[in-house]
């Protein structure tokens, strides 16, 4: 397995997202993975382009008719997008658990699972505008050590849960503060 495989995570991601999309909306994916969520809002909205660090996950989602960037996050990006979605890493893997590989890249979020989820928000701004819009999918597991980061700059709305056995999964909503 070279790609994330949509999961429970990828679900409400793609449930919160068609409830949200607009027609006029140029969204943006950010870890696009297998192109599971973008390949389904294609047509919803005005523009889907997706960002994956992986080389494979950019080629699975290419060969489903993606506009695919390859890059971290958002990095290299010139253009602002409405709607930017993001279902990132967010769990802390142990170090036997590690064997660095893409698929670990796509589920390990570093301490607490929140690393890469506040490199995401220190970067994020250059492809808003006043009025963009971002669904970022958290767990229960590292809510606690995430939600002051957003709450400085960002509006924050819950819009979708998910429980699991082990965790509950939250949508969040982050609209800047004006």
């Amino acid at each position: 397995m070279l790609v994330y495989p949509p999961s429970e995570d990828s679900e409400l991601l793609l449930e919160v997202a068609l409830k949200e999309v607009r027609e006029d909306d140029e969204v943006l994916e950010v870890g696009v993975g297998s192109g599971f969520v973008s390949s389904r809002l294609i047509g919803k909205c005005k523009s889907v382009i997706g960002t994956d660090i992986s080389p494979f996950a950019v080629k699975e989602a290419k060969s489903k008719g993606l506009e695919v960037v390859r890059t971290d996050i958002a990095r290299g990006l010139r253009k602002k997008f409405s709607l930017i979605l993001f279902n990132p890493p967010y769990l802390q893997l142990e170090d036997f658990e590690k064997c660095g590989d893409w698929i670990e890249k796509a589920i390990d979020g570093g301490k607490y699972g929140i690393e890469i989820i506040l490199k995401f928000l220190e970067q994020v701004g250059e492809v808003m505008d006043d009025e963009s819009r971002i669904i970022l999918i958290l767990s229960s597991t590292n809510s606690p050590h995430i939600m002051e980061k957003p709450e400085s700059e960002f509006l924050i709305e819950v819009i979708g849960r998910k429980k699991m056995f082990f965790e509950e999964l939250f949508a969040l909503k982050l609209k800047k503060k004006k």
